[in-house]
């Protein structure tokens, strides 16, 4: 039995550092045209990459409860940063108001149960390398997989400041993915959000040696799922989608109108004054 049309027209909540979690949104969008957006980008705090596992907590928290007042069904931590070390805190904090899903999760069972890779390499901001989230999880899934993380820390300021599909940011992904540690990997997981903006780059690195996996659209297909088990899939017409920023930035708005065809209004919110 169906639930009330009403229950699953309440939108969807989606949040991340910055620009890094439209490429979620986006992929979402695309699935689930009907569903509505609710979209908020700490950008006042950004980069999450460097900053403690407390002060990510408290910030998620926060910003949590504005989605909640916005009724959203369910929220997205479209953010590795915030998915490896807030997660738990974030779903406890939520309760049975909504449903929480994070963008870790859904990437490594999808590379365990989907795929034969047999080394995977691992890029993240040092917040996502050091909780050491993707090794755990994928070795207790599957022993058969070696990992290698490293923390690829100048990559998501980079891509928030808009250097991408240049000569600055080739040299240094080059440099990144030249290192020693990912030599044997056979699969690379892009452990940010932000890195589908640069994933003609990686590619062009690779040249097709390597599988190359990254979150938006593993995770969107993840959130249909859950949705459509719990029959919360929205059956009208999306209403308007809403984004929201703590802090303006030129870039953000820039990307905003890459993924999102036409004219969006940023909205600045500061939820820590």
């Amino acid at each position: 039995m169906s639930k009330p049309p009403s229950e699953a027209s309440r939108p969807l909540g989606i949040f991340d550092s910055g620009i890094g979690g439209l490429t979620v949104a986006n992929a979402i969008h695309k699935l689930m045209p009907k569903e509505s957006l609710i979209y908020f980008g700490d950008t006042a705090h950004l980069p999450y990459g460097d900053k403690s596992p407390e002060a990510i907590k408290k910030w998620s928290v926060v910003i949590a409860d504005f989605l909640i007042k916005h009724d959203c069904k369910a929220i997205v931590i479209a953010c590795n940063s915030i998915s490896s070390v807030a997660f738990a805190e974030v779903k406890k904090h939520v309760g049975k108001k909504a449903i929480v899903i994070n963008v870790i999760d859904p990437v490594v069972n999808f590379v365990c149960d989907e795929t034969s890779s047999k080394h995977v390499g691992i890029i993240g901001t040092k917040a996502t390398v050091k909780s050491d989230v993707y090794p755990k999880k994928i070795i207790a899934k599957s022993k058969k997989v070696a990992v290698t993380s490293l923390a690829t820390p100048l990559l998501a300021p980079m891509i928030e400041e808009g250097f991408f599909n240049n000569k600055i940011s080739k040299t240094i992904i080059n440099d990144y993915l030249s290192r020693a540690k990912l030599k044997k990997i056979d699969s690379l997981i892009l452990g940010c959000t932000h890195y589908p903006l640069i994933r003609p780059e990686i590619e062009q690195y690779y040249k097709g040696r390597i599988t190359i996996f990254d979150s938006a659209s593993i995770v969107a297909q993840h959130v249909k799922d859950v949705l459509e088990n719990k029959n919360l899939l929205n059956p009208k017409k999306a209403r308007k989608h809403l984004f929201y920023i703590s802090d303006y930035t030129a870039s953000f708005e820039q990307s905003t109108k890459i993924f999102f065809k036409g004219k969006i209004k940023l909205e600045q919110k500061n939820l820590w004054k």
